[in-house]
């Protein structure tokens, strides 16, 4: 039976496993990449053109929904292609029934406060890995002189101008270097963010900011400086490929034996995945389209693995690879530096057949945030292991594509529920499954859930 919430049955995934995936298949746009964009948009009153936009997201629609709330109008004349313009806020308060669905909402801080001077948001929601707190965005918003009061769950933000700063961020957080970013970009002065987050998705906001007009640079040691600008206006960009998506494509692909070509896939940002791919003993091939990936029959080989910031193994392709490393010969280790509760999934992987275990100990060589505080943030996989359907329930974007992962190579047919969550971070990843022959369904329900 459907998995059911008040008396509702929610649509969910019935997969065979055991079909070899072959053949080509494109990649969507990065929805990490995307979000940030449109929300960079509205820093001016111009119109912006965002194009690759994976816009039939969940992530993406809660953006354009907390857009649309605050004035932006958004057009998609064309597929994957939006057009946005934010003549006006007519709001600076974004709601909270908006605002509290993911994290992205402080983004707008910096559009509010330069084009407003207050800002009225939410406290953030999101996947439940662990705590994500926002307090580096805070801060750092607070020292380009912000004045803020928190009351009610909600921040109140207040300025009679932002200006420059040296900021020096205590780890190198991917949404508060972008939320710093958009905000010292119409700010007094020069802001000097330390320590920054050099991810390929900043990259991206830091090319589409500079069409806009703005003055960033790069410097070497994690150092981003901004030179303030009186105004933005209007441009356009295309946003670069998911490589999340080509990650958990490529593991598909091997973890059934399976030969995928997967168009769009950018070796320059995937170097540290394919570099990891051949210490496993997996090959792949490169060439100006994209990445085939294939083989997978062979013996894997177990490693030991560390997630860290960009260039790093990214924390997004532990839980796929760590399925992968249920059918690697002997025992892998994977030890996850930046989120403290990311392991959860792995107890329905036991379920599933899989030999895991997790311990609170740095079983790694990274200096790490988590030491000795008690989080099981290591993980021991011994393998191989056959795995066996079961009925899972997916607790966030990531894990859920494990989910989906683990139960195309498993015995019989598994049964995933919880799809909003997949449906939320992947655009289209069901159908682009079937398209290689995977023995996928999505079973409607009564209604669809909420994203």
């Amino acid at each position: 039976m459907a998995h059911e919430i008040m008396g509702v049955e929610e649509p969910y995934y019935q997969i065979e496993g055991g079909a070899p995936l072959h053949g080509e298949v494109r990649l969507s746009g990065a929805k990490n990449a995307a979000t940030k964009l449109l929300v960079a948009s509205m820093l001016t009153d111009e119109p912006c053109v965002i194009r690759n936009a994976p816009f039939g997201l969940g992530d993406l629609l809660i953006t354009e929904d907390v857009a649309k709330a605050l004035g932006a109008e958004i057009e998609h004349r064309e597929e994957h292609v939006a057009h946005i313009r934010t003549p006006r806020f007519i709001t600076s308060e974004i709601p909270h029934a908006l605002g509290s669905r993911n994290r992205l909402a402080i983004l707008t801080a910096g559009p509010l406060l330069h084009r407003t001077h207050e800002a009225v948001i939410p406290a953030p929601g999101g996947d439940r890995i662990g705590p994500r707190p926002i307090n580096f965005h805070l801060d750092g918003l607070q020292r380009m002189g912000a004045e803020l009061e928190t009351r009610e769950n909600t921040y109140y933000f207040t300025t009679t101008g932002l200006r420059g700063a040296t900021i020096d961020l205590p780890f190198p957080s991917v949404m508060a270097t972008e939320t710093l970013l958009i905000a010292a970009t119409m700010a007094r002065g020069v802001t000097i963010i330390q320590n920054a987050a050099i991810e390929p998705e900043i990259i991206e906001l830091i090319k589409f900011l500079q069409k806009m007009g703005a003055i960033i640079e790069q410097r070497v040691d994690r150092k981003i400086v901004v030179e303030g600008v009186e105004r933005l206006h209007g441009a356009e960009h295309h946003a670069l490929a998911d490589r999340n998506e080509a990650v958990s494509l490529a593991i598909a692909a091997y973890l059934t034996h399976g030969d995928v070509r997967v168009l769009g896939a950018d070796q320059g940002v995937l170097l540290t995945f394919l570099n990891t791919l051949y210490r496993v003993g997996l090959d792949f091939e490169v060439d100006d389209a994209g990445i085939r990936f294939f083989g997978g029959d062979g013996r894997i080989k177990s490693i030991a693995l560390e997630t860290d910031v960009h260039p790093g193994f990214m924390t997004d392709w532990q839980q796929p690879f760590t399925v992968l490393l249920t059918q690697a010969r002997g025992m892998s280790v994977i030890h996850e530096t930046i989120y403290e509760d990311r392991f959860g999934y792995t107890l329905d992987l036991n379920k599933m057949g899989a030999d895991t275990g997790l311990y609170s100990k740095c079983l790694g060589e990274l200096q790490c945030r988590f030491r000795e505080r008690n989080y099981k943030h290591s993980c021991v996989v011994r393998g191989p292991t056959p795995l066996r359907a079961a009925d899972l329930t997916m607790p966030d974007v990531r894990a859920g594509a494990s989910y989906l992962l683990a139960a195309l190579c498993a015995e019989g047919t598994s049964t995933i529920r919880g799809v909003e969550h997949i449906e939320r971070g992947y655009e289209g990843l069901e159908g682009k499954l079937r398209s290689l022959g995977a023995r996928i369904t999505r079973v409607p329900g009564e209604g669809l859930s909420e994203f």
